[in-house]
């Protein structure tokens, strides 16, 4: 079959992707910026890419015409607290607008389980998505989970972060609301198995483990299998916003999916029945399992995506390709150059940055610098970075954006999403035998300039320290 996959450089996305393609079928990859789609190149060979933002009225001939099968995987959670809903719905109709130009027999729409009385604004707005979505030119059939874990999720992350930091939480009183938490295997499971199956269209399903929990209770099963004890305290006293400001805080999500994620939490989310586990035969895995296969994953180095690889966890606005022409005039820079012994143990060490290897010098500056980042509403440094040696373009390192990353040019250019006065790039390349380090910053009005140079001071020796330690941890 020939399958258009949307939202393919999101979590599930990447996930799905080499699935689909283990299976024999033809994908097409629907991206808003074909650059930053971060798969391996053997998949990339693979596929088809075509670039659509679903937000504008496009030209229904972009899409192959001969498609038989989509997944809609696209959400706006993550990048606005207003008018995320708007979105979805305006995304959805132009989906259907474009599927009305191809052969396309049926979709499949990954929604939230939507079975409380009242429903939060996301989970309303997953459902208005699914009404929209019914009345396409297709067969429709809906999948509706609950909390996803895995490694990378967003869910998952935010746990680990609360338990790995908070031995003690003082928790808002949604932490007593009822969840039915589903591994990230399970779900791929359902996606692929409902596809192409007659038994499935033009139907709803609630999809998710064996497990009814609370919030609490997935904390502290967290706890017992990472082999430690935490304790929480729950009190009625905080609202929204103040609890909003915690997971922003003591986590790695965004402020905006920090508000819609708490918005959501204090509504029920529990399946109603599990008629299409039966149907199709996929296992259950407990929340516990779950844990344990995350964790394998991490500690294989084998994490394929992560929620914080979107473009929407940081402060980038537009296309890659916006930002990877490194401005020449009214900027301010820092240039370092040193030379090398060993390039490619050199590009080995560039590619490692970041994440648990740190910035090879200052690495609590780095960290104090964050933390005024948190405050300030930018992403600080708990992003971290999805693999240890790998990086493509679009990929989330720290508060910054990798834009290009080319071992064959040696070339590693980094765009900031620290809150500056301005615009900020770090581009690492080798040349002959040399290794360049450039910072740019180009400022907006005075007070970028007093930004940067009141920093100044710290750049010569975090700098000079950086590029030392790059070279001295390789030449030895």
């Amino acid at each position: 079959m020939k399958i258009l996959l949307t939202g393919a450089n999101g979590y599930i996305g990447m996930r799905l992707l080499p699935n689909l393609l283990e299976m024999g079928h033809q994908v097409v990859c629907s991206v808003r910026d074909g650059k930053r789609l971060s798969v391996d190149p053997n998949i990339r060979k693979k596929i088809e890419v075509v670039e659509l933002d679903f937000l504008d009225p496009t030209d229904p001939q972009v899409l192959p015409s001969d498609i038989d099968a989509a997944y809609y995987l696209i959400h706006s959670m993550a990048s606005s607290i207003t008018d995320f809903d708007e979105k979805e719905a305006l995304a959805a109709g132009h989906f259907n607008t474009l599927l009305e130009g191809t052969q396309c027999k049926q979709v499949i729409y990954l929604s939230g389980i939507v079975n409380d009385k009242q429903l939060s604004r996301h989970l309303s707005s997953r459902k208005n998505v699914e009404d929209i979505l019914y009345q396409g030119s297709f067969q429709l059939t809906v999948l509706r989970a609950g909390i996803i874990v895995g490694s990378g999720s967003s869910s998952f992350e935010i746990i680990r972060d609360l338990c790995e930091k908070l031995p003690v939480m003082i928790t808002p009183k949604w932490v007593l609301t009822k969840t039915q938490p589903i591994a990230i295997r399970d779900v791929i499971q359902f996606l692929t198995k409902v596809l192409g199956n007659p038994q499935t269209y033009d139907q709803s399903f609630d999809i998710g483990g064996p497990d009814i929990l609370t919030y609490k209770d997935m904390l502290q099963r967290y706890a017992k299998v990472r082999g430690f004890k935490n304790w929480i305290l729950t009190v009625p006293v905080m609202t929204p916003k103040l609890s909003s400001y915690w997971l922003y805080f003591v986590t790695s999500t965004s402020y905006k999916l920090a508000v819609n994620l708490v918005d959501s939490m204090k509504m029920e989310v529990v399946a109603k029945d599990n008629r299409l586990q039966e149907m199709l035969g996929v296992p259950a895995h407990t929340y516990e399992e779950a844990i344990e296969m995350a964790f394998k994953k991490i500690e294989q180095n084998l994490v394929v995506s992560s929620w914080k690889d979107s473009i929407a966890s940081g402060q980038i606005k537009e296309d890659l390709e916006t930002y990877i022409q490194v401005p020449k005039f009214g900027v301010l820079q820092d240039r370092k150059s040193l030379a090398i012994k060993n390039e490619e143990t050199v590009l080995d060490n560039i590619w490692r940055i970041g994440g648990e290897t740190g910035w090879y010098y200052g690495n609590w500056l780095w960290k104090v610098r964050g933390f005024l980042d948190k405050l300030a509403g930018g992403p600080g440094l708990r992003r971290g970075r999805t693999h240890p040696d790998r990086l493509y373009p679009g990929d989330a390192l720290d508060f910054w954006r990798v834009l290009l990353a080319d071992r064959k040019a040696k070339r590693l250019l980094l765009f900031a999403e620290m809150r500056t006065p301005g615009e900020a790039w770090l581009e690492f390349k080798i040349v002959d035998g040399v290794l360049y380090q450039t910072a740019t910053f180009r400022p907006k009005g005075l007070w970028g300039r007093l930004y940067w140079y009141s920093v100044l001071p710290f750049h010569v020796f975090i700098f000079g320290g950086m590029i030392r330690n790059i070279a001295r941890t390789i030449s030895n």
